[in-house]
């Protein structure tokens, strides 16, 4: 991804300036910041990112993204840490098959050696039903009828 462009984590920042260093191998500085690095590795499909900040207790040996949706955008609800541990509520929007959905969870995270590491969380999933005059699910900040209502996947 090219460094100048907005950061997929929806932070408003250029993915230089965000996400990209802490791909590159620099440590996040909190659970958030993390969990908004991988939600970007999500949508750019960076799996060697996403195992290296799984923590060791939970990682899976591999991890197969060929048929993962298509991420578009993510809502940090709420963001704690207490010492070497914290937690992060959020919410990151899909498009499958024509059909908005989103994951939510709130997720554990453990800080080792200056590093952050995703632990565990329970998702939950469901589908999303914007109306024409909603923002759409996208993230655009347009209304859906202005944005991805018509658009066929």
């Amino acid at each position: 991804m090219d460094q100048d462009q907005t950061c997929p984590c929806g932070s408003g920042t250029t993915y230089g300036g965000c996400c990209g260093p802490l791909h590159a191998g620099a440590p996040a500085s909190s659970p958030e910041a993390l969990m908004r690095s991988r939600f970007s590795a999500f949508v750019l499909k960076d799996v060697p990112y996403l195992l290296r900040s799984w923590h060791p207790e939970t990682r899976p040996k591999d991890l197969d993204l060929s048929d993962a949706p298509d991420w578009t955008s993510l809502q940090i609800f709420s963001s704690e840490q207490f010492g070497h541990e914290g937690s992060v509520h959020f919410r990151a929007v899909f498009r499958e098959r024509g059909q908005w959905g989103y994951l939510e969870e709130t997720s554990t995270f453990y800080q080792q050696d200056a590093h952050w590491f995703y632990h565990s969380g329970r998702p939950e999933q469901g589908l999303l039903k914007p109306g024409r005059n909603d923002r759409c699910p996208c993230g655009s900040g347009r209304k859906f009828k202005a944005c991805c209502l018509t658009r066929k996947d």
